[in-house]
């Protein structure tokens, strides 16, 4: 039988209900007070809470109801009262499954918990604990200064990110003493590692409970719980600082329930400036509303995510914030003037093309995505993404959804064709006053394809690593490619005096070069010769495919 939770000031009526209900084979946790069913609640999820109204006001008990449904939005919650209208005119109405008015028959009550605790009880559990809806976690904090990170490894059977009210499930962490956080769970079926920061808490002992929040879950897509590790970053490790300045996200308002631009992972580098330490957070979101096209992101920056930075701290000698730094509408860089929770800023989403604002109020969502420390400095940031090659499925399978995916060979359009048509060339640019395009060549045909298709405004003008992508025929095998062609064309505006007339474009390495799978994960690089080139305006350099 089902495990209930009884909750009534009057410790008769508690009696006698709890000998009723143990009677019918229910296990019974009992409380008197607010206070003792929330601590009821985190001990063990109940499959369903039997509750009286007045605690002893019908304001204690409507309040008690909104924290039990925030807690466990999934357990049902039966209302008994002597005044039904001290629920029914309310707004917390909605939240009982059923409102029952004293006195009750013992009959009554027994059938209406039945039907609520077995289908509680067959929507949260399975066979296995993997499969519960809901699962709670003990931990122990040793140091109250730690931050905290936890790894779950979640799934979403029957959910699909590319159709449409199968996306993901969410799932919602709670732990007594911190707000409340969800993770989307966006890699469908596969078993995956979502790591989150929690912050800081009290030594003891704790309780990290998941459920999935059937109001901001697709319909179709369940969650399997399968397990959860929290632990301890300390003042003094590595890791601590990064950690602690980790950025938290609420996401654009027009977003929540669309499962679109969400964020999937936050990486941080480290750099020093004058002495001192600065610390910046970028976020890959899955995708962007507005802004650059689709077709633009991939000639330009070879992926369909969107990769911004949002938050940039630096550090002095003692370690304390001399200055902040986010990049808001407009992709402009201002102080963050915000509010923080211990370190930790807290930012909202707020432009198509995700652009950041200190969160003035609450959001339904709250992400806390750990941040991935890296290092930059031997290839582009969408490395990153190759580190965690989900990033590249997710975003094809957005594009789907939304569809942004046009027929091949359409490159008037603003869309792009599959993903898995594209080849992904990463390179390492100095550029003068230069604009790169690539082409790629296949065998048996003397056609090459270009990343830019002609526009100018898709042509490569920044230096470093930089990645693009170019269309190619669907099917097209990786023994099929034969070189890349790299064509220089000057960087000026011809609307402004003193532009220059000449460019060069040096091509210092070329990095990774690869196609997607079937699944739209990446497949085995290419390898291309390599030496140095320096490439004027107007030319254009070949580099052959090595075995």
């Amino acid at each position: 039988m089902a495990h209930l939770l009884l909750i009534d000031d009057d410790p008769v009526q508690l009696d006698i209900r709890r000998r009723l209900l143990e009677r019918s084979g229910h296990s019974i946790a009992t409380a008197a007070t607010p206070a003792e069913a929330l601590a009821a609640l985190a001990a063990r999820a109940p499959a369903c809470v039997l509750m009286d109204l007045r605690l002893p006001a019908a304001a204690d008990g409507r309040a008690l109801l909104r924290d039990l449904k925030r807690l466990a939005p999934d357990v049902p919650v039966i209302v008994l009262t002597g005044m039904p209208q001290d629920l029914e005119s309310t707004p917390e109405r909605a939240l009982a499954s059923a409102l029952l008015r004293k006195p009750v028959r013992s009959e009554s009550l027994a059938a209406v918990i039945g039907r609520l605790a077995i289908s509680a009880f067959l929507a949260l559990f399975c066979s296995s604990p993997a499969f519960a809806q809901i699962r709670d976690f003990s931990f122990a904090v040793k140091n109250p200064r730690s931050e905290l990170i936890a790894d779950l490894d979640l799934s979403s059977p029957g959910a699909d990110w590319s159709r449409q009210g199968a996306e993901a499930a969410s799932a919602r962490l709670t732990i007594a003493g911190l707000p409340p956080q969800h993770i989307v769970v966006y890699g469908g079926p596969r078993r995956h590692t979502y790591s989150v920061f929690l912050g800081r808490l009290p030594a003891g002992s704790h309780t990290l409970r998941i459920s999935r929040d059937s109001k901001l879950s697709a319909a179709n897509a369940r969650l399997e719980i399968h397990d959860a590790r929290v632990r301890e970053v300390p003042p003094g490790d590595p890791a601590y600082e990064i950690v602690a300045h980790a950025p938290i996200l609420y996401p654009r308002a027009d977003t929540i329930g669309r499962f679109s631009d969400i964020p999937l992972l936050t990486y941080a580098t480290r750099a020093n400036e004058r002495g001192q330490r600065r610390l910046e957070y970028t976020v890959i979101f899955s995708n962007e509303d507005g802004g650059t096209s689709t077709r633009s992101l991939m000639a330009r920056w070879g992926r369909p995510t969107d990769i911004e930075y949002v938050y940039r701290v630096w550090l002095d000698a003692r370690g304390a914030i001399s200055r902040t730094q986010i990049q808001t509408r407009g992709h402009k860089d201002v102080p963050y003037d915000g509010r923080r929770e211990a370190f930790h800023p807290v930012l909202e989403t707020v432009t198509n093309n995700n652009m950041v604002e200190a969160a003035r109020g609450q959001s339904l969502l709250r992400h806390q995505p750990a941040p991935v420390e890296v290092d930059l400095s031997h290839g582009s940031r969408e490395l990153v993404m190759d580190q965690f090659p989900l990033t590249y499925a997710v975003a094809a399978k957005e594009l789907i959804r939304e569809g942004k995916l046009r027929e091949p060979g359409s490159p008037s359009d603003e869309n792009i064709s599959d993903p898995r048509h594209y080849l992904t060339i990463e390179l390492k640019l100095n550029l003068k006053h230069g604009a790169l395009q690539v082409f790629v060549g296949r065998r048996n045909t003397n056609q090459w394809a270009g990343s830019a298709a002609g526009r100018a405004e898709d042509f490569i003008t920044r230096s470093g690593w930089v990645r693009t992508a170019v269309e190619l025929p669907p099917n097209t095998a990786p023994d099929e490619i034969t070189a890349l062609a790299l064509q220089c064309m000057v960087n000026r505006d011809p609307r402004k005096k003193g532009e220059p007339n000449t460019g060069a474009c040096q091509v210092e390495a070329i990095g990774q070069v690869f196609f997607l799978g079937n699944d739209y994960m990446p497949r085995s690089p290419l390898r291309f010769s390599d030496a140095p080139a320096v490439i004027e305006s107007g030319a254009i350099a070949v580099f052959r495919r090595q075995p």
